[in-house]
């Protein structure tokens, strides 16, 4: 027995109660025999090579921003950092000056009670304390922290603004060495020479006064202390200066490494609240004793002012930190150095400063090196890397409480979007 079909074309009129002019008008090109589905037309020369390289471009595009999220992210936080400066070097010049700790209490108590909320509000674990298996570590980056935020405020009393800054900018380096040693993260020379000349940009921007004498002075927003450039005090008195600054350099140094140490162990606020409440009450403690007065707010400029500064640092902060976490030491304090790039143009915009000469060339310097870093990052893989040596933190019962090496795996993003075939299996 057999079946026969025959297809038959139904033809439209424009009475018909489905007709479309438009498929009519195309139906009416096709041969009248032609009762199957059409040929796919062969692509033009033109198209064979638009949508390849177009879609190769947009996989590139999309593999350097996953492979530079924690460098973006880092970023993004010195544009925060810059405009807290900006509103710092503002409540400077009010009539009545903010005392340095005061800054440093407002902005802290500020960035804790926002840490605070938002982890009870979401039900983060732990929101006072922190896990338990990192506590230790929370504990040392709100310390380091602290002296690191210490070092600049009082270097900045008795040296000027640009060699402070020279001084602290330091610290992008000392962090890649550190986490080169006690974290075993890549270090690699091309990481070294860029960080080396993007100090050197931050010198040529900055000019202290040490290396291109008074007769240039420096441009650099955000006098956080007194408001002024110069330096004061006896010589001693400067050496001691640098001393905490480099004191300084070392809390920021062990701040960012305790932050690539815990990883993804802790939610991102944990490491802030622990930062912001050791300075709350260190600030308070050193106001005490040295017995410096308490400017009470008097108008709406001055605490909004007060407010910005604590927002902008929160903001800073949290950026800093997430991206910290998705980047190497050495590759994502690489981008610390953009701060001055957003503090030089905004100070074009709201201080209506023109650069000079030396400004626009360091500008170049630092974001030729920073493109540099980005667009020649080396994947790395955990077979080729170098074998951990773990550094523990124990009570004194010998428990131990975690290393520096658990968390680093958590915190790795993934290197690049890569389209595998499926397997066929015959």
């Amino acid at each position: 027995m057999s079946f026969s079909v025959q297809l038959t074309p139904t033809s439209y009129t424009p009475d018909t109660p489905s007709f479309d002019h438009e498929t009519h008008e195309r139906e009416s090109f096709l041969p009248q025999s032609s009762t199957s589905l059409s040929e796919p037309q062969p692509q033009t020369s033109l198209q064979k090579e638009t949508q390849p390289s177009s879609s190769a471009f947009l996989a590139r595009l999309k593999t350097l921003y996953y492979d530079n999220t924690g460098l973006l992210l880092i970023g993004s936080s010195q544009a925060f950092f810059a405009l807290m400066n900006l509103f710092v070097k503002f409540l400077t010049d009010l009539d009545e000056p903010v005392p340095a700790l005061e800054l440093v209490w407002a902005r802290m108590i500020i960035t804790y009670l926002c840490c605070i909320s938002y982890m009870l509000s979401t039900n983060v674990e732990y929101p006072f304390t922190g896990p338990p298996e990192v506590r230790k570590l929370l504990v040392f980056r709100g310390v380091s922290g602290f002296f690191g935020l210490f070092g600049v405020y009082y270097s900045l009393q008795y040296l000027s603004l640009s060699d402070a800054t020279v001084l602290t900018f330091l610290a992008p380096s000392a962090t890649g060495v550190a986490g080169y040693l006690f974290l075993k993260e890549s270090f690699s020379r091309r990481e070294a020479i860029a960080g080396l000349c993007s100090l050197v940009g931050v010198i040529l921007i900055a000019r202290p006064e040490s290396i291109f004498g008074a007769h240039s002075p420096p441009r650099l927003p955000g006098e956080v202390a007194d408001g002024s450039n110069g330096e004061r005090g006896t010589p001693a008195q400067r050496v001691v200066a640098v001393c905490v600054a480099l004191v300084g350099v070392l809390g920021a140094t062990g701040a960012y490494t305790s932050i690539r140490a815990i990883g993804k162990r802790a939610h991102t606020l944990h490491s802030l609240a622990f930062f912001s409440l050791y300075c709350v009450v260190v600030s308070t403690l050193m106001m005490t004793v040295l017995r410096i007065p308490f400017v009470i707010p008097t108008q709406w400029k001055f605490v909004f002012l007060l407010f910005a500064v604590g927002l902008m640092g929160f903001f800073a902060q949290t950026l800093l930190i997430l991206g910290l976490q998705r980047e190497t030491a050495s590759r994502g304090t690489m981008a610390v150095y953009v701060q001055i790039l957003f503090a030089g143009t905004l100070e074009q915009i709201f201080l209506h400063v023109k650069p000079s000469v030396l400004s626009v060339l360091g500008t170049i310097i630092i974001l030729v090196s920073a493109m540099y870093v980005a667009l020649t990052k080396q994947k790395e893989k955990e077979k080729t890397s170098r074998p951990a040596r773990h550094v523990h933190w124990e009570d004194g019962d010998g428990d131990e409480e975690g290393d520096l090496e658990e968390g680093l795996e958590g915190a790795q993003k993934p290197e690049s979007l890569e389209l595998q075939a499926p397997t066929v299996k015959a």
